[in-house]
């Protein structure tokens, strides 16, 4: 990473007081964006945020294990657990759901994938659930979408949640309480990594309670330790060359199976948002199945592959996947966890590949999904650069843009 604008150590504002949404972020010409910024950002940000997630005698962490004791009498009921949002929120509910069933798992619960679900908040609206709890994933707190799902479930019958960054915004306004998860801190790009970033941390301690085995520094440690390794000189410059191979593509296609389908979908929206890229999410079977007619030479390939359970089968068919696109002349690279790294032959990444380790302290959804958000968001910074486009505003200052946001909110 270059030398950011700001000190990557130091903490990121909040919401303002009184609260209000947050404006288009100030143009910059080249790198470093305020994404680069953010990015930087992100392993002390994840130090603090998960100390007091961890702090029993603090808010943000009574909140957090409010929360998990809510999931726990939900479960115990045999009510539904809807995590839901929109955009970047709704692949931290997808990531928030891995996480819980991970925490439920290690703890000796049940936890088959009915336990806990994610829905986008637009159709959960539509159709909220009567009993259970409902967690709504929300930055800041104002997405039109998901404060309404969060309200009709509250009129159906369910309880609310949220994680967000500010209590005193609109979402939280419309959850428990007591059950107001705060962030604290602001992503200052559009393009957002810290508001993908956050979710997560607060499923990683959530997930923690439930296994019995609460947040201790050591573990805070290390996932902060995971996180930063994301943006290492090493994991840069898999990045660079990753962005070098796949800046002219017209094309790009993002794998993934498992744990990593999250970070599968979130690196999609970050390329769409930062690079301008028509870009498509396919789990690995799924492309496997018969999605291959629609690439070609001018096509790029993404595998994210670092989930550790079911490895095996998951990295047969992985390399199957490699060897096809290979076949047609795909340009692939790879997000690899390390042993899956050396199990596949770098001929089937000829575009390049970032490689994170494997944080086997960690459960297996945490050490994925803390394990990949910052490599997705490194390389999405390099193919921005590459292609000379700037990812914070998500193409908002450019009027045709900006006129087609202000028709989709109207």
């Amino acid at each position: 990473m270059p030398e950011p604008t700001s000190d990557p150590s130091a903490p990121l504002p909040g919401a303002p007081e009184p609260w209000a949404a947050t404006d288009t972020p100030s143009p910059r010409p080249g790198p470093p964006f305020h994404m680069t910024d953010m990015i930087a950002a992100e392993s002390a940000l994840a130090r603090r945020l998960l100390g007091r997630l961890a702090d029993p005698a603090g808010p943000v962490g009574d909140a957090a294990r409010a929360l998990a004791s809510a999931i726990s009498e939900t479960l115990a009921a045999g009510a539904p657990i809807v995590v839901t949002g929109c955009g970047t929120s709704e692949h931290g509910a997808l990531g928030l759901v891995e996480l819980v069933r991970d925490g439920l798992r290690s703890g000796g619960r049940a936890a088959d994938p009915t336990v806990a679900v994610a829905a986008q908040a637009f159709e959960l609206a539509l159709d909220p659930p009567s009993r259970g709890l409902v967690v709504g994933i929300s930055h800041e707190g104002a997405t039109w979408a998901t404060n309404r799902a969060l309200s009709a479930a509250t009129t159906a019958g369910a309880r609310v949640a949220i994680v967000t960054v500010s209590g005193r915004s609109p979402g939280a306004a419309l959850a428990d309480p007591a059950l107001v998860v705060e962030t604290g801190e602001l992503d200052q790009s559009w393009c957002h990594t810290v508001g993908y970033l956050s979710p997560l941390l607060a499923g990683h301690a959530i997930a923690a309670d439930l296994a019995g085995r609460p947040l201790g520094w050591p573990a805070i440690e290390a996932a902060a330790a995971l996180v930063a390794a994301g943006t290492s000189a090493t994991a840069t410059a898999g990045a660079e060359r990753v962005a070098a191979a796949l800046g002219d593509v017209t094309r790009l296609v993002v794998v993934a199976s498992g744990a990593d389908r999250v970070a599968g979908r979130e690196l999609v929206l970050k390329l769409e948002e930062g690079t301008w890229i028509p870009s498509a999410y396919r789990d690995l079977e799924t492309i496997l199945h018969g999605h291959w007619p629609g690439t070609d030479g001018s096509t790029g390939l993404v595998l994210v592959q670092a989930d550790r359970r079911a490895r095996r089968e998951r990295l047969d068919r992985a390399i199957q996947a490699l060897e096809a696109a290979r076949v047609i002349g795909v340009r692939s690279a790879a997000i690899l966890a390390a042993e899956v790294a050396s199990a596949i032959p770098e001929s089937l990444t000829p575009a390049g590949r970032i490689v994170v380790p494997e944080a086997p302290d960690l459960g297996p959804a945490a050490a994925a999904l803390l394990g990949t958000a910052t490599p997705l968001q490194l390389l999405t910074e390099r193919l921005a650069r590459v292609r000379g486009t700037d990812p914070d505003a998500i193409r908002r200052g450019q009027p045709a843009y900006r006129d087609a946001a202000a028709a989709a909110e109207g």
